[in-house]
């Protein structure tokens, strides 16, 4: 992935986080990953109870965290995407010898509008519903 600025084209690095507990399994992730030229390694999250506040402190476009159970893990997925939808997670679960990626997918809509001042006026201060604000 590579981003232009003022026609000089540079690598985008790809932001991290990761949230693997055990410490072994966060340090092999984060061992794979370290010597990556665009991967940046943003954080590590130590304590699940933290994981939704590290992940607006530090904007991640990836997480990385353990698969532990199936179940809870896509519900707390399916939260996490909905608050941040720009971010992708990989769930591992290297007891089974597998893992999970997650994304979300943005619907994109429209309306009609008219052309009056009013109309402009009142559709920038319209606030359409977030990913986060609906309910599955």
């Amino acid at each position: 992935m590579y981003k232009r600025i003022s026609g000089v084209t540079t690598l985008k690095r790809v932001r991290v986080l990761v949230a693997n507990r055990p410490r072994l399994m966060r340090e092999l992730v984060l061992a794979t990953i370290a010597d990556q030229s665009d991967i940046e390694i943003v954080g590590e999250v130590l304590e699940e109870s933290q994981l939704t506040e590290i992940v607006e402190e530090v904007q991640p476009d990836v997480l990385i965290l353990a698969l532990d159970n199936p179940e809870q893990h896509s519900a707390l997925c399916g939260f996490l995407l909905g608050r941040f939808p720009h971010m992708r997670i990989l769930a591992l679960a290297p007891e089974r010898n597998q893992g999970m990626y997650y994304w979300a997918v943005v619907d994109i809509r429209s309306k009609q509008m008219g052309s009056s001042e009013a109309t402009l006026l009142n559709a920038l201060r319209a606030r359409p519903p977030q990913v986060g604000d609906l309910v599955i």
